[in-house]
């Protein structure tokens, strides 16, 4: 039997089995035999050259990639959110190539991808979805545009992502392991473990041939989360879920999608409704900050912010500036939330910044 079909029948036993605490160790080991398949269908992948996407020159602040099925109407909302002009058509598979268009808000300059839509079975090679799907990886947020007429997909499409090692708005588990030569398995938590035991961990780790590793966990992780941990490969992107063509269902319609998959938000590109919503949405999603330069004796150009992510230092500004900054650098000061008092002076580096600081930057 092939690895996918192999998947297939193991994924169809899980999703027919009852899971509880007596089933859980048996589900751990599974999951875990799953995961070293989808490495072995990905190491074959890579000796052939596939899944290495489309060619598209990153530009602008960030990079966001519209992900959805056929003819949900990612094209004419990427026509709706920026400059580009992608083919519309009222039947599937319109988008054959990827369509970047260019979205400027708050001052941000936002890449934003239309690609052709996804399918069923597209991590495992089904269309070209292992082509698209290798994009999400290179990309800062990922908008699902989920068809109004056909809620279901939401489900599909998390688990296309998924079997790609792609995880949308989850956090990278507190999980260290460090393998050593001998002394079997130590397990300790330093928190509640809730969803998963310490026996399930063991098995997990022996199916992946681990025997000797010291094991700490410091969250409260389930066995997707832990295999996810051992593996770490994943890729963690934020997400934004939109349901599109909202025009054409009525209030109970509308009522049923909000209930079980809680979208974002409701959108219709044909009328703009909630256009302006879904470009806020966007920008603050991204965790964008704005920071000002100074000039030494100058004022500050409050006009042109630079704009960064979230988590910025002194030391990634001095980067972009000019390379040569971080070698010359002296000391910097700061007008904003993350200075005590105006123009406090910093001579560290990795000093971290806020949204609307002002920073002046003392080479030699």
């Amino acid at each position: 039997m092939k690895p996918q079909e192999k998947i297939a029948e193991m994924e169809a036993f899980m999703s027919k089995a009852q899971y509880n605490k007596h089933t859980e160790h048996g589900f751990g080991v599974m999951k875990a035999q799953i995961a070293r398949l989808r490495e072995k269908l990905e190491k074959e992948s890579r000796k052939k050259g596939g899944g290495h996407g489309f060619a598209v020159k990153k530009t602008g602040d960030a990079t966001v990639i519209l992900i959805g099925f056929p003819s949900v109407g990612k094209s004419t909302l990427l026509n709706k959110l920026t400059n580009a002009k992608s083919e519309v058509a009222a039947y599937a598979f319109t988008t054959l190539t990827v369509i970047p268009g260019l979205l400027e808000y708050n001052k941000a300059k936002i890449q934003i991808l239309d690609v052709p839509g996804i399918i069923s079975g597209a991590a495992a090679g089904r269309g070209r979805g292992t082509e698209v799907l290798a994009m999400v990886r290179n990309c800062d947020l990922v908008l699902f545009v989920i068809d109004a007429l056909n809620p279901e997909q939401f489900d599909a499409l998390k688990k296309e992502l998924f079997d790609v090692n792609v995880r949308v708005n989850q956090n990278p588990p507190d999980v260290k392991i460090a393998k050593k030569e001998r002394g079997g398995l130590s397990i300790t938590s330093t928190v509640r473990l809730t969803k998963i035991t310490k026996e399930t961990i063991a098995g997990i780790l022996r199916e992946l041939r681990i025997n000797n590793a010291d094991v700490v966990l410091r969250s409260d992780v389930d066995i997707d989360q832990f295999i996810d941990a051992i593996e770490g490969n994943r890729k963690y992107v934020p997400g934004v879920v939109v349901v599109s063509k909202i025009d054409l269902v009525n209030q109970e319609q509308q009522s049923h999608i909000e209930k079980t998959i809680r979208p974002d938000l409701l959108v219709s590109a044909q009328t703009g409704l909630n256009m302006e919503e879904l470009k806020e949405e966007i920008f603050t999603r991204l965790k964008f900050m704005r920071i000002y330069l100074k000039e030494v004796n100058k004022k500050a150009d409050l006009d042109e912010p630079m704009i960064v992510r979230e988590g910025t230092v002194v030391r990634d500004i001095c980067n972009r500036i000019h390379r040569d900054f971080v070698k010359k650098f002296r000391f910097c000061r700061v007008w904003g939330k993350s200075a005590k008092f105006p123009g406090q002076q910093f001579v560290l580096l990795d000093k971290q910044l806020q949204d609307g600081d002002i920073l002046e930057i003392h080479v030699q």
